[in-house]
């Protein structure tokens, strides 16, 4: 290539890297425009754990933060090369660069430690950031690499040098900076300017922050995952026993094709079956007479009826036959009414919502298919759902649904017995069926919620 084509390449890249930083700019989450997240946090830190809404709210920031950190690191690599002293032809491609790359990096800086201060001494928050989320290709412990790379010696000693060079070389900077999209960059750069790092002594109060929650971090999380290690092996296995001497060896389940067929004809998008196996060993250890939940999303007709997203059948293993939405020991998965309500006795609860209010209700559970089950039952944490977990993140927040989690053995979590109690006698959900509490009958509205409420240890 000849120096002159070069010369434009080069001249391109750096239009586009303007481009990309003007961009880049409005996407970022500022410290003012985190004010309901950080309420959020020093809420959550009191309680102990995050709200769906709240989860919510800190998730999608945190997920913007990344994507347009994204796009601005690689903004930053691909202008190395050109700031690079040996390598530039032309100062003003230099400074142009440098300035373009600064700010770039100023912007990452800025909104990082945005995020850092709402953590600081917030463990909650922290913890929260920390957490995987597949629905946004969030790795476990991003917030913790992020927060070491920000306070990292060696990136903080360039980060100062940069700023130096800056404001001894801001006259050539500005004059090379002349013209459009440049001349744009400059305000951008000089609002940056006032967010100058910190002093040795406010860097060294960051670094022994981070250090410190490192540390405790580190100790809870190998003991996390022993404890996590054996509730899944327990769980996993005690899911597929039978409890003896409750059901002939071989019976089969009294929800029969007919009881599913009436189901499949009666049920709408949004209803929350609670249900039970008479033999299942997990019985014993689950408190209660109704132990499991499940979320039926509806046929194609009837999800596009509502306004749902499609689901791309061919990805999933059951295709045109899913209708449910259900945590299991293979994860959060779409399944069919056969593989839900293999079981012996269900209720039918029904939202008291708006169709605006039950689409987003559902938009928003849908994201959260491929998730793996939380053997721990701990609501704290939104990277594993179990299965009363799904219906409280689905509904919690939607129209006037407020749910009110429990602490049980240590752990933040809501019983399917608890969910009925808060979702029927907070008037929040309709009982509109049941089968299988008196005998191998379907009952409905006033008679369905009179078995229901004689079944078990209700409050309404």
């Amino acid at each position: 290539m000849s120096t002159k084509a070069a010369r434009k390449v080069a001249d391109q890249q750096v239009i586009d890297a303007a481009m990309a930083v003007l961009a880049a700019a409005p996407g970022l989450p500022a410290r003012e425009d985190l004010a309901v997240e950080l309420s959020d946090g020093v809420a959550a830190q009191r309680r102990g754990y995050y709200l769906p809404d709240e989860d919510e709210r800190l998730r999608d920031s945190f997920h913007r933060y990344l994507a347009v950190r994204v796009s601005l690191w690689q903004t930053v690599q691909k202008l190395l090369p050109i700031v690079d002293r040996k390598a530039r032809a032309k100062k003003a491609d230099f400074y142009r660069s440098y300035a373009i790359a600064l700010c770039a990096s100023a912007m990452l800086w800025r909104t990082g430690h945005a995020l850092l201060d709402m953590a600081q001494g917030r463990d909650v928050v922290w913890k929260k950031l920390d957490e995987a989320e597949p629905r946004f290709g969030i790795e476990r412990k991003t917030f913790t690499y992020m927060y070491d790379g920000l306070t990292a010696p060696k990136i903080m000693a360039k980060y100062r040098r940069s700023w130096r060079f800056y404001r001894r070389n801001t006259a050539q900077i500005q004059a090379a900076m002349q013209g459009d999209p440049f001349e744009r960059i400059m305000p951008l750069l000089e609002a940056e300017a006032g967010f100058a790092p910190p002093t040795i002594k406010g860097w060294l109060g960051e670094r022994l922050l981070f250090r410190g929650f490192s540390y405790r971090r580190r100790h809870i999380s190998a003991a996390r995952k022993s404890l996590f290690a054996v509730f899944e092996v327990s769980g996993a296995r005690i899911a597929e026993l039978k409890q003896p001497f409750i059901k002939p060896a071989g019976s089969p389940k009294r929800v029969t094709d007919e009881v599913r067929a009436k189901v499949l004809a009666f049920c709408k998008p949004g209803d929350v079956f609670v249900t039970r196996h008479d033999d299942a060993l997990s019985n014993v250890f689950l408190p209660g007479f109704w132990p499991h939940a499940a979320l039926f999303i509806g046929n194609a007709d009837q999800r596009r009826a509502l306004g749902l997203p499609d689901i791309e059948t061919a990805r999933h293993r059951h295709g045109e036959r899913i209708v449910f939405m259900e945590s299991k020991k293979d994860g959060v998965l779409f399944r069919p009414v056969e593989d839900t309500l293999e079981l012996d006795a269900f209720i039918i609860m029904r939202p008291v919502l708006s169709d605006e209010a039950l689409r987003a209700a559902l938009t928003c559970a849908m994201t959260h298919v491929g998730k793996l089950y939380d053997f721990a039952f701990d609501f704290a944490s939104a990277d594993r759902l179990a299965c009363t977990e799904l219906i409280y993140r689905t509904y919690h927040m939607a129209g006037d649904i407020r749910f009110t989690p429990e602490e049980i053995a240590g752990r933040t979590c809501l019983s399917a017995e608890s969910l009925m109690n808060q979702a029927i006698g907070r008037g929040y959900f309709d009982v509109v069926a049941a089968y299988g509490i008196d005998g191998d009958s379907w009952q409905s509205d006033a008679q369905a919620f009179e078995a229901l409420r004689r079944s078990f240890a209700s409050e309404f």
